[in-house]
């Protein structure tokens, strides 16, 4: 194949002021991450980064970059010299790998970065398009509509070209906008929200809420399994993870409030616990999946009960995608499969039959004063499992006879 670079060019940090060069340091960083094992050669330009495939698989190169934010788009192109003689031949040799039976018009577009070059951009469109024309006798010149572009880029180094531009991951380099703590269930939200904070330079970690053997332990594992996933976009491929022990408190929430106010209760007390992780983890905000009005608890009414406990910033980065958006998300970062997997978190384990969809705040603290939480959460908080987990992470949770806090230990045990 005549490509033999790939071309990255930045999104939306190039919006940025005097900090943009700490956006594009960071995006470079990531970069040269993801890029780690493979044999190419990475030339970082201030305004985009060219990749040398040398031998490498195309493919394989695609498939990281698109695990990297801040990258907008992408191209595949072939370098050669700024000699107009051999733009001409190169852009030939381009065309007819490339054309087929349903292209029969093109266009060439020439941007000229290099101000001293002896031709101007329209000229030098001229010359290559007559070229390919003369010596391509299937196709045809269309402004207008063309089935394919040729981009012509004359840089102080070099001569560019393409005719793909694909998009990619957009938004800001991962960590580059601080950290956030994702409240992380088994579902299909949660991952979707992470992945989305992640996209626009949020760097995550992740709290969970486990009450085995009131939940299965294979709930924790689907856990772990998303994490995996996710971590594929995170700084190092790792995100660390907290198991928050939780049966303590669902008991009490089971034996001492009312069945239409447990879940917004249940939620009040994780949001507790979440702020104070988020404090020693020096978290700038928590994330979760909430989308408003998709269940009872994620009415507007619920959330404002629901977040009268903390004055943490909430990010809800799904608060306005509809259901079918957030599965096609999840798909696309691979987690849907994982996400639907029946096995029933702390949310969902018991759905009461009726739950309050505009429940009261003063309703809600009458209900909590039946039973002493704020030393449960501090007992949870103290008790935390935290683990990092990396896409190469081989955690097997469901060992038989133990709870989730034991198989972390074990694991510990064995690095």
């Amino acid at each position: 194949m005549i490509y033999d670079r790939i071309l990255v060019r930045f999104g939306d940090l190039t919006l940025k002021g005097k900090n943009q060069k700490e956006f594009i340091k960071a995006l470079h960083k990531l970069v040269a991450s993801k890029m780690e094992g493979l044999n190419v050669e990475i030339d970082y330009q201030h305004d985009r980064i060219y990749i040398h495939l040398l031998d490498e698989n195309q493919e394989e190169v695609i498939k990281r970059l698109n695990y990297v934010s801040g990258i907008s788009s992408y191209s595949f192109v072939c370098k050669c010299d700024k000699d107009i003689n051999v733009i001409k031949e190169t852009a030939l040799k381009l065309m007819k790998e490339v054309v087929n039976d349903t292209i029969k018009a093109f266009k060439v577009n020439t941007r000229r970065t290099d101000k001293n070059y002896a031709l101007r951009s329209m000229e030098i469109t001229k010359a290559v398009s007559g070229y390919v024309l003369a010596n391509h006798k299937l196709l045809k010149v269309d402004v207008h509509n063309p089935d394919i572009e040729l981009n012509i880029e004359l840089r102080n180094d070099a001569c560019y070209l393409y005719n793909t531009n694909i998009r990619a991951m957009g938004g800001y380099p991962v960590g580059t906008l601080g950290k956030g703590l994702l409240m992380l269930s088994g579902g299909i939200d949660s991952p979707v929200a992470g992945y989305l904070a992640m996209k626009q330079g949020v760097e995550i970690e992740c709290i969970h809420f486990e009450s085995t053997p009131l939940t299965s332990i294979e709930s924790a594992q689907k856990v772990v399994d998303l994490v995996k996933k996710m971590a594929k976009y995170a700084p190092n491929n790792k995100i660390n993870v907290h198991f928050i022990p939780f049966k303590e408190i669902h008991m009490a929430l089971l034996d001492n409030v009312p069945e239409s106010y447990n879940i917004t209760i249940m939620r009040r007390m994780m949001y507790r616990i979440a702020t104070k992780l988020a404090l020693k983890r020096n978290c700038l905000c928590i994330i979760n999946g909430e989308s408003v009005g998709q269940v009872a608890s994620q009415t507007l009414r619920s959330m404002n009960t629901i977040n009268s406990v903390t004055n943490y910033p909430i990010l809800r980065p799904l608060c306005t995608y509809d259901k079918l958006d957030i599965i096609n998300i999840s798909k696309k970062i691979d987690c849907y499969d994982l996400s639907i997997k029946p096995f029933e978190d702390c949310c969902t384990v018991y759905v009461p039959k009726a739950p309050a969809t505009a429940p009261k705040i003063d309703k809600a603290e009458a209900y909590e004063k039946a039973f002493d939480y704020e030393a449960m959460i501090e007992k949870a908080v103290d008790n935390v499992n935290s683990i990092c987990i990396s896409v190469d992470s081989d955690l097997d949770l469901p060992l038989m006879g133990l709870e989730v806090s034991e198989v972390i230990e074990m694991i510990r045990s064995k690095k």
